[in-house]
Parts: C-alpha cells; sequence; structure tokens
C-alpha cells in the first residue's frame, strides 16, 4: 500500500480462476491502487486467491501469484470472482461450495467477465438482475432462467455485482469509489486511466446494431434488432417488411445495399450463430439448440450449419469437448 494507514479501509478479495481475463481484473485492481495513491490515504487493500493456493494462469498464459487458497478471508472482505475463457472448466466444487458458504454470511460478492456463470452456478444470482460478457448471454440465458439478465455494462442489484468484460470493470470500481468517497476522486482515477467516458448500469455492453453493422438506415436497423430479438421463433421477412411499412422488395433492396446479402440468408446467420454459441458454451442437446434456434427439424438444421460452417453440430460439439 502507499499512504496513511486507514483502520476503516475497504478489503477486497479477487478469485482467479482458471484463464480468467487479465484485462478485466487490472481494471478491477487498478482504479483501487490510483485512490490510494492519489488520495495518500488507503481506502482500499486487496488479496488475490485461487482455489488451490497455486498460481493461476490467465487467459493470455501470464502466470499470476497468490496470496492463498479458499481460507483466511477477513470477513469484511467483499469478494470478486475473475473469469474468463473455459469457464466451464473453472467451476469446481470447492469454489461453488465456498462462494454459498460465504453468500450465507451476507458477503458482498462480485464477478467479472463470465465469473457470472460462475455466481449463478452457485445459486447466488437467483432473483437478481445480471450481465455477462455479450459472447455468453445466450447459453446463460438457456441455463440460469432464475436470473434475469441484462445488456448493461455492470449491474449491481443488492450485494451482488456483476460486469460484462473487458474494460468493463473500470465503470463498477469508479462507481464504488464514488459511492465510498465522492465523485471527484473517481473522476481523478479516471484521468489517471485516460478514461474519458464513465458509463453506468445503464450504458449497454454492445454497440448499437447500426453502429456495429455500419448501417444508418433506421428502418433497416429496426428489422435487424426484431431478427436478433426473434430467434427461437423467426418471422418471416414479409411480415418485418410490412411492420416497418415496406414492401417485401423494398426491404430486399435495402439488405442488397447494405449488407449485399438477402434478409433470410442474414437471418439464417443469425441464427445459425445463436446455434454455434450454444453448441459451444453449453451441454444442451443438438436437437434442443436446433429448437432454440427456431429448427423443427435436425436434419434441416444439420445442412444449414454445415453450409454455414464446414461442419456438422454433431462435430462441432465433439470436437469442443475433445480439445477441452
Amino acid at each position: 500500500m502507499v499512504g496513511i494507514e486507514n483502520p476503516d479501509k475497504k478489503k477486497f478479495v479477487f478469485l482467479l480462476l482458471k484463464n480468467f481475463s487479465l484485462i478485466s481484473f487490472a481494471s478491477c485492481i487498478e482504479p483501487l491502487r490510483l485512490a490510494n495513491e492519489h488520495s495518500k490515504i488507503d481506502h482500499y487493500e486487496w488479496k488475490l486467491i485461487s482455489d488451490d493456493g497455486q498460481p493461476v494462469r490467465c487467459s493470455n498464459g501470464t502466470m499470476i501469484s497468490v496470496d492463498t487458497g479458499l481460507t483466511g478471508i477477513d470477513l469484511s472482505s467483499t469478494i470478486i470472482v475473475c473469469g474468463g475463457t473455459k469457464i466451464r472448466e473453472a467451476v469446481t466444487r470447492p469454489v461453488l461450495n465456498w462462494l454459498r458458504r460465504e453468500s450465507r454470511r451476507a458477503a458482498n460478492i462480485g464477478a467479472v467477465c463470465t465469473a457470472s456463470h460462475v455466481l449463478a452456478k452457485a445459486g447466488l444470482l437467483d432473483g437478481r438482475q445480471a450481465t455477462i460478457h455479450w459472447e455468453n448471454q445466450d447459453s446463460f440465458t438457456e441455463e440460469f432462467v432464475n436470473t434475469s439478465l441484462t445488456k448493461a455494462v455492470f449491474t449491481v442489484d443488492g450485494n451482488r455485482m456483476t460486469t460484462a468484460g473487458g474494460i468493463a470493470s473500470i465503470d463498477l470500481m469508479l462507481r464504488l469509489i464514488a459511492e465510498d468517497h465522492g465523485q471527484d476522486l473517481a473522476n481523478t482515477v479516471a484521468d489517471q486511466l485516460i478514461y474519458a467516458s464513465i458509463r453506468t448500469d445503464r450504458d449497454t455492453l454492445r454497440l448499437s446494431t447500426p453502429t456495429r453493422i455500419g448501417v444508418r438506415h433506421p428502418k433497416l436497423s429496426s428489422v435487424i434488432r426484431k431478427m436478433e430479438e426473434n430467434i427461437e421463433y423467426p418471422v418471416s421477412p414479409s411480415v418485418l417488411a410490412q411492420e416497418e411499412g415496406m414492401s417485401t422488395r423494398q426491404l430486399e433492396r435495402l439488405f442488397r445495399r447494405y449488407l449485399s446479402r438477402s434478409p433470410k440468408k442474414y437471418y439464417m446467420e443469425l441464427r445459425l450463430q445463436r446455434a454455434r454459441n450454444l453448441l459451444l458454451q453449453t451441454e444442451m442437446s443438438v436437437i434442443n439448440v436446433a429448437l432454440a434456434c427456431g429448427f423443427s427439424s435436425p436434419s434441416h438444421f444439420s445442412k444449414c450449419y454445415r453450409s454455414q460452417y464446414s461442419t456438422t453440430p454433431y462435430r462441432e460439439r465433439g470436437s469442443h469437448y475433445g480439445s477441452a
């Protein structure tokens, strides 16, 4: 620590899971360090732990040393679970049991990046709002029906906090610093990080549809949003066109002009992308994945999947688990 000893400092415990995201973790801890440094008071202290007390390799291959295992935690500590890639492999029984035990003492518990999956698996997000990295939203929604998943960069619901990964952790920590010690200190920390736009829990984790696909046409953007919201029960292009007050031919021309494909093909690509996420991130059967993505016939699903990804859904699932 760098400042004057503070008996009222807040304590954090960062649980590093295997293959955790280094940028999400650093985006948590650096704001705390800067808050101490620029106030000249140790407002915060932290400890790093792992499930077995051994160093942890993050997703970029770097090994990070920890202070201890799942023991010796100060009862006043706020716990932040740090996830990353291959999150299912990081969900161990000792971790789940420890989190459940800590939750019983009404601990503040947070999750960054994909670690929301771990909290949900432990039952700590039942009846709560949460967020997770956008790539994991589909699988999370299918598996954890008792959690209200948002598309916010971070959420705070009582004593549960979740962030969507990347640098979204900065936004959460800046909010906590502002609540603890005022907005001026949070702004100073943001300036030191050269972080020009502090986001709130009302900001979404992905770019808007028009920005993401590089299209500014309002009716086309509206149709694409409706497609994204209706994957399990696809809506025909003619109905989508009618809802936007245009003909099917006009909608076809818009898609050809801006996206170089038909509405039908674009919609199919969205459904197959969702299917691939579910195959790689969940244990849902191939048939259930097909149904969740609007395919009533497994053979039709397999044919479309092979055309898009040059492999079958079954082989995709098999290669994923074979390499885990």
